[in-house]
């Protein structure tokens, strides 16, 4: 499996993720959440790895533009619904590789896990 990265392009994040892959030299294919969409399963497996708190992005701007009603009794389905309607709300990126699916940008963990 290849290297994937999802995200938003003009995300501040996604772009020093993508400059370091770059950098390290490791081939990757980008996938814009806008752009390309994002189906269910994929999500759904997401969320299977790493729990829908974790990529709900509660910080974010989208995020805190909802409506009271919409952010109260949050649970897995709502999340995965939130996420589906505006993926804008995931935490970002999310990276699928060989060594399984994470979140998030960290110059040491990506060390540790992809430069090799």
């Amino acid at each position: 499996m290849a290297l994937t990265i999802f995200g938003i392009p003009n995300c501040d994040t996604v772009k020093k993720a993508r400059r370091w892959l770059d950098a390290a030299g490791i081939p990757h294919a980008f996938h814009d959440f806008r752009k390309d969409g994002l189906d269910d399963a994929r999500l759904q497996r997401w969320m299977d790895a790493l729990g829908w708190e974790k990529l709900l992005n509660k910080s974010g701007t989208t995020f805190r533009k909802l409506s009271d009603a919409d952010k109260a009794d949050l649970d897995a389905a709502k999340a995965r619904r939130l996420m589906l309607d505006q993926p804008a709300m995931i935490r970002r990126p999310v990276v699928e590789s060989e060594r399984g699916v994470s979140v998030g940008f960290s110059e040491a963990d990506w060390q540790a896990r992809f430069a090799e």
